[in-house]
């Protein structure tokens, strides 16, 4: 008997060892998807799947497991070799770990006891709860056809000089939304609020534009077309629209939102100021109507620091006036040698160089290019002559936009090396054609090639010639 007992009593033993050691959803695998996935999988936000209960994330066990183990999702891109970055997303092997096992084990429940407190997430679908929240009019998209880049204009949505701390946009349908993109400017008296404007821009058969007048510049005939919110009636006049606009902020795939506060800084909004609103659509074959609003926190007091975007949002140019440099001001350089061949899969654009005038803290590089971007890289040559690369992505995504946060204080003197390379190929599963030539354009099948750099100043530092721009 006393055998029989002890051999019981190791057998439980081992099966407690074995269910202390179990992987569980609730005690192992939720505060992994808490962390790192729930941000984007959840009602509302772009990803396809909810991975807030048991119930939604078990169909996706498997799934889950060969993502995470290809190192797909959470998406992050940038090499480790180089650069530090506070925002990485990635996962650590032991988080990988932990998922695979729990996909391999059964993907077992758990007991709910184990579980950590649900997130609360903002309402409504946001990922900041805003203050103010401004509502864009309801904007008509077309099954088919080309829309062009529209620009709008509304009254500041502040009574006086206000200082914002996030700024984040929520597209009414992500699926037609190829960005937003906004900043708030000094009014016009001759501004006209509520009215859309954009280029005509000739195209032939393909889509393409004539080469050299993408709408990026003036050019002789240029046309610009316009129409009043609620109107279907086009109207059109010679010359470029009469809005301007710097990048502010932008909503991209991948990339929704910023917070200021962990810098302790905001954004500096003068009373009176005009919100002039950048849109591009994407047909994709469904007629749909977009609901885009814009939410935004505010300081009670001014924050003791400024962020400040490349380009943008300044009385004061923050890029230094030469012929150059004009064609960065909106944050993506504008070279005519621009030309990527047909079945090119390496094609290496003319890069950008940036001399920085004065002391500066990076502390955000954001790659932007279209559905033929393949790689970025951004690399400074220091007063000494050390040379460092700060930022590789040596596979870029349109669809995951990514802003690798850091914290970069470079010297006065400090020159920075941009550059993106383009695959035109067959290999490219996002080309659209890679038989024709590809300019630099708005469109996504056009290109385009920014570093969108963020900077943190003092509050009352003076931001004008803070770099130079050559390309």
């Amino acid at each position: 008997m006393r055998l029989v007992l002890a051999g019981l009593a190791v057998a439980g033993a081992a099966m407690a060892t074995d269910q202390s050691s179990q992987v569980t959803f609730m005690k192992d695998v939720l505060p992994v998807l808490q962390q790192n996935c729930q941000g984007c999988h959840r009602p509302g936000q772009v990803a396809p799947m909810s991975l807030l209960t048991y119930k939604e994330t078990r169909p996706w066990a498997k799934a889950i497991k060969a993502a995470v183990t290809m190192r797909k999702m959470p998406p992050w891109f940038a090499d480790p070799k180089y650069g530090h970055f506070v925002n990485d997303r990635s996962l650590k092997q032991s988080e990988i770990d932990t998922l695979v096992k729990w996909a391999d084990s059964g993907a077992v429940e758990g007991d709910a006891k184990d579980a950590p407190a649900p997130v609360q997430w903002p309402a409504g679908g946001w990922s900041i709860q805003p203050e103010v929240v401004v509502d864009m009019p309801p904007h008509e998209v077309p099954a088919k056809g080309i829309l062009e880049w529209e620009l709008i204009a509304f009254k500041a949505p502040f009574k006086g000089d206000t200082w914002v701390t996030s700024m984040e946009i929520l597209p009414g349908d992500a699926s037609v939304v190829h960005h937003i993109c906004f900043s708030f400017e000094k009014h016009n008296p001759n501004t006209v609020y509520n009215r859309y404007e954009w280029v005509q821009v000739p195209r032939d058969e393909t889509g393409n534009p004539t080469p050299g007048n993408s709408g990026f510049a003036e050019r002789p005939g240029m046309i610009t077309a316009f129409r009043d919110v609620g109107s279907t009636e086009v109207k059109t006049r010679p010359g470029q629209p009469s809005l301007r606009q710097n990048l502010d902020f932008c909503y991209l795939p991948g990339a929704n939102y910023d917070d200021y506060r962990a810098w302790n800084a905001g954004k500096l909004v003068p009373a009176g100021s005009d919100l002039v609103v950048s849109l591009h659509y994407t047909t994709n074959g469904k007629a749909v109507t977009d609901r885009t609003k814009i939410g935004f926190t505010v300081a009670k007091t001014p924050p003791p620091r400024k962020f400040l975007v490349q380009g943008a949002g300044e009385d004061a140019p923050v890029i230094a006036p030469t012929p150059a440099s004009a064609r960065a001001a909106f944050a993506s350089s504008y070279n005519p040698e621009f030309k990527i061949p047909p079945n090119e899969s390496n094609y290496l654009a003319p890069p950008m160089d940036i001399t920085f005038l004065k002391d500066v803290e990076i502390v955000r590089m954001r790659p932007h290019a279209h559905v033929r971007g393949k790689s970025a890289q951004y690399k400074v040559t220091y007063p000494d002559g050390r040379e460092e690369i700060v930022l590789n992505v040596p596979r870029y995504d349109f669809n995951w936009q990514l802003s690798y946060g850091t914290s970069l204080k470079l010297p006065k003197g400090t020159k920075m090396h941009f550059e993106f390379r383009y695959d035109n190929s067959v290999n490219n599963k996002f080309n659209p054609d890679p038989t024709r030539w590809v300019y630099q354009g708005f469109q996504s099948w056009e290109e385009m090639m920014a570093p969108n750099l963020g900077f943190i100043l003092d509050r009352d530092a003076d931001v004008a010639s803070l770099m130079s721009v050559t390309n």
